[in-house]
């Protein structure tokens, strides 16, 4: 049986660091309540000439790196963001034309804080299916481009970087498992950026309205998102005839500590199988997994054989699992 399985890893963020001391100067709020709160200490931000592209080529290079592929040997690149260089063209495209990736195919998804899952689907589908032998999938966000800095209920959050993996076609039981992919549309408005689109253009009204930032309804987000995640990581495990227990490795969307400990619990997980790194990046919505997988994976966490199971939720609303045989 041919498998999809991840040969590379890589991430990357921005040098500039914005603690909680330092949004103590920018809005109401204290280090103490946002630790509480949100498990954030600190979060990275791109300053001027630093693009989500930036970051996505950095992460794809060092997930190449790591696989000993060349990016002339890539056939597909999708790279997951709400938060792309452009409109139009992709994101992907121009990594494509940065890595000098020359045969691959590549677009853009939008599927916010599920990106990645949803992109590890498409890679995974097309490897099996024969379409692709070696793929990028890359979870790249400039969140901060997009914030209102003003709105403590959204600014605290949120953070810049990217993570990357190389997939290739292999005949082994090492790979991806399965993908679980859901979303519901019924509640697109408690996490969305109203402006710049076809319904909020951007004109005068637009940013007057202050129309062009991600708003969210943050308590019902937290509501619907820990039993989603708790249902989608539950369907992982039945479809390949796994239990909690077999799992040695969770990485979840880091978007709350308090949402991650409370699946962790759910699953009855010990912490030390729980993966975070909210702390130093907050929520960095496509880039979240990949980046912390990538953190885990170069600590050496991760071993031969592992099961590690992927699990998020996001804008759409979205929610998905993925569970790999390392």
């Amino acid at each position: 049986m041919t498998r999809a399985r991840i040969t590379g890893t890589g991430s990357a963020v921005p040098d500039m660091i914005r603690t909680n001391f330092d949004l103590e100067k920018m809005v109401d709020t204290t280090d103490e309540w946002i630790v509480t709160r949100t498990g954030i200490r600190e979060r990275r931000i791109a300053v001027d000439g630093e693009y989500t592209s930036t970051f996505a080529t950095r992460a794809a290079e060092r997930a190449l790196d790591m696989a000993g592929v060349s990016a002339a040997e890539i056939d597909l690149i999708i790279v997951a963001t709400i938060s792309g260089d452009f409109p139009f063209p992709s994101t992907a495209c121009i990594v494509q034309n940065n890595l000098g990736a020359k045969k691959a195919a590549a677009f853009d998804i939008s599927a916010a804080c599920s990106g990645f899952i949803y992109g590890l689907s498409i890679a995974d589908n097309a490897i099996r299916g024969g379409t692709a032998r070696k793929a990028l999938v890359i979870g790249a966000e400039v969140l901060s481009r997009i914030i209102d800095w003003s709105d403590r209920n959204t600014c605290l959050l949120f953070g810049d970087g990217s993570g990357a993996v190389v997939i290739e076609a292999c005949e082994s039981e090492q790979g991806i498992l399965s993908t679980h992919l859901h979303s519901d549309g019924s509640y697109w408005e408690l996490l969305h950026q109203p402006g710049c689109g076809s319904r909020n253009p951007a004109v005068q009204k637009t940013l007057d309205d202050r129309n062009v930032f991600l708003k969210m309804q943050g308590n019902e987000v937290f509501k619907l998102a820990v039993r989603a995640m708790e249902d989608a990581a539950l369907q992982a495990l039945e479809q390949n005839s796994l239990t909690p227990s077999d799992i040695d490795i969770f990485i979840p969307h880091q978007a709350n500590l308090r949402i991650i400990d409370a699946i962790g619990k759910r699953l009855g997980l010990s912490s030390d199988k729980v993966f975070v790194n909210i702390d130093h990046y907050g929520n960095t919505s496509a880039a979240s997994i990949p980046l912390a997988l990538d953190e885990a994976n170069r600590k050496g966490l991760i071993k031969a054989g592992d099961i590690a199971l992927f699990d998020a939720f996001g804008g759409g609303l979205t929610w998905g699992s993925a569970l790999v045989r390392w």
